[in-house]
């Protein structure tokens, strides 16, 4: 049996301090019985990508998710994704149709979930709360053992308003959450043998986004009160993921164990950058003479979300099947841009910087033809690269890179025409926020901002490498060189099953074994037809993505 732990955001600065210090005795128990080392993410280091390349062994230009959301075609309108856009098989579908018994507890990017030999819980892009029910899980069966079990919790609880007292009950929240997943995983693993089961805990992410401040004294976003009482969170959620480990490893006696994360993480400065207004100084965006009305939908959103009590936003957002929350939400991202001017726009999305070009015959009022393509694309780097830090001068991006630089295969247009990487700032990354208008392309975050919360920058944010440890038939020691894409075929080849030829990863050279040779292997199977989400189940989404901080 393989026994995958899916540790969300996990760092290696992290966990060997913490590991050496005889804080996380599992974790250091595995590293020192099996290969480990750094794993490298995808381009951004993204979390639904992320995980989907690690279930797939394939990049985003040929699984097609590279993000929660994509452009909706012929409109500036995005829409929410979910598992069933993915375009190739996964690990669990190959291992299935091999005979393997497999479970899969909460993986994002697996809802709806997929017939399996075996069992699937779906991860937070299931657009249902804390509780369980049959939509969420396979076979529908299963669905009062994760009830009775407490049910699959996520972080839905983040508040515009981050007092002392929301610290405290965020901290409780997640180690109640990995409690919770840790006693439902157990039933699941003592029910049978398992060839190949998968816990994820999404709870070392959140608390590394939310709590950095509190924790790295060397933050520039560092609050010394409160360190005094959360100093030690994000500590105590690793904690309580160790026990986690120790727990179930102890349940399922597995003949092969392999921890790893989807990126890693490090810590926020306080500096903002807003892509629009850099793109408006340059002459390739503008603004509308009336843009105070989309500026408005953003602040009135901004308002509606603080103060509105819960159930009155459920209703204000079922209002006309959602159509009220869709109008709001599409007027606050893009309502305020004048398309017929405007060349190049972003989403100014923080985990994933990025710039589209308002291409002709692509776009509803595109202005860029063909053939100004790729100039287009020179002219925006260039007005990137000028971003200055008010500091010191050092440049802020760090790279632009052309899509087909960072993605290959069928689905690359699907992908923003320019990835932006930011530059850090003595260690720290800039927060790429929204522009609604007009101003500076760079500033200085407000106290209220640095302090996190919804709609403003976070103290933690993503970094590309994440981590990996294996230990089963391995070469033991420090590995490097493994991309999240290599886990597929080195699951498949720990699992006994041969790796197909195509996959973008490769077997780590630290496992041993007669099943790490590709083979030839017949055509993969026609993806299923994408089963969208209606109005409301995409405000539950929208909400727990908000919650986790991924989107404004």
């Amino acid at each position: 049996m393989l026994l995958i732990f899916g540790l969300d955001g996990a760092t290696l600065e992290l966990v060997r301090p913490l590991a050496d210090k005889g804080l996380l005795p599992n974790l250091q128990r595995l590293f020192g019985a099996g290969a480990w080392g750094p794993l490298q993410s995808t381009v951004p280091p993204a979390t639904f990508p992320a995980w989907t390349t690690f279930m797939t062994g394939v990049n985003p230009g040929r699984h097609g998710i590279f993000d929660f959301t994509r452009r909706v075609s012929g409109r500036y309108a995005v829409e929410f994704v979910n598992g069933s856009f993915r375009k190739v098989p996964t690990v669990w579908n190959r291992l299935s149709a091999a005979g393997k018994r497999v479970a899969v507890l909460g993986v994002p990017g697996t809802y709806p979930p997929e017939p399996l030999n075996g069992c699937m819980i779906s991860g937070f892009d299931t657009p249902v709360t804390v509780r369980a029910d049959a939509s969420f899980v396979y076979p529908p069966e299963l669905a009062p053992l994760v009830e009775a079990s407490g049910g699959f919790p996520f972080a839905d609880f983040q508040e515009f308003r981050v007092d002392r007292q929301w610290y405290r009950e965020a901290l409780r929240g997640l180690l109640q959450g990995v409690a919770t997943k840790a006693r439902l995983a157990t039933r699941i693993l003592r029910r049978e043998r398992w060839d190949c089961a998968m816990v994820l805990f999404g709870e070392s992410d959140t608390v590394a986004h939310h709590f950095w401040r509190h924790c790295d004294p060397a933050s520039p976003r560092f609050d010394e009160s409160g360190a005094a009482e959360f100093g030690g969170a994000i500590r105590s959620v690793y904690a309580a993921l160790d026990s986690a480990i120790g727990d179930l490893i102890e349940a399922s006696q597995p003949d092969a164990v392999l921890v790893c994360s989807d990126h890693g993480f490090g810590g926020a400065a306080t500096i903002a950058v807003h892509l629009n207004r850099q793109l408006e100084q340059a002459g390739l965006l503008r603004w509308r003479q009336g843009g105070v009305m989309a500026r408005g939908a953003a602040i009135g959103k901004r308002h509606l979300l603080q103060w509105m009590p819960a159930r009155m936003q459920a209703r204000c957002f079922r209002l006309a099947g959602g159509r009220v929350a869709g109008a709001v939400e599409s007027a606050a991202r893009f309502g305020a841009i004048d398309w017929e001017h405007t060349q190049a726009f972003s989403e100014e999305l923080n985990y994933f910087p990025s710039v589209w070009l308002n291409l002709r015959d692509r776009e509803r009022q595109g202005t860029v033809a063909a053939g100004q393509y790729e100039q287009v694309c020179a002219a925006v780097t260039a007005v990137l690269r000028q971003l200055r830090d008010p500091d010191t001068g050092a440049a802020v991006v760090e790279r632009v890179w052309r899509r087909d630089q960072v993605y290959e295969g069928p689905w690359v247009h699907q992908a923003p025409d320019l990835i932006i990487e930011f530059a850090l700032k003595d260690g720290y990354s800039y927060t790429c926020l929204p522009s609604h208008g007009a101003g500076a392309p760079l500033r200085r975050m407000s106290s209220a901002e640095v302090a996190g919360g919804k709609l403003s920058g976070l103290s933690g944010s993503h970094r590309r490498d994440g981590l990996f440890a294996l230990v089963g038939p391995v070469t033991q020691g420090v590995f490097h060189g493994a991309t999240i894409a290599d886990m597929t075929p080195t699951i498949l080849a720990l699992c006994g099953v041969a790796v197909p030829e195509g996959l973008d990863g490769r077997v780590l050279s630290c496992v041993a074994g007669r099943f790490t040779k590709a083979v030839a292997g017949g055509e993969d199977p026609p993806s299923e037809a994408e089963i969208g989400y209606d109005p409301a189940q995409e405000r539950i989404v929208e909400d727990r993505l908000r919650a986790l901080g991924y989107i404004e």
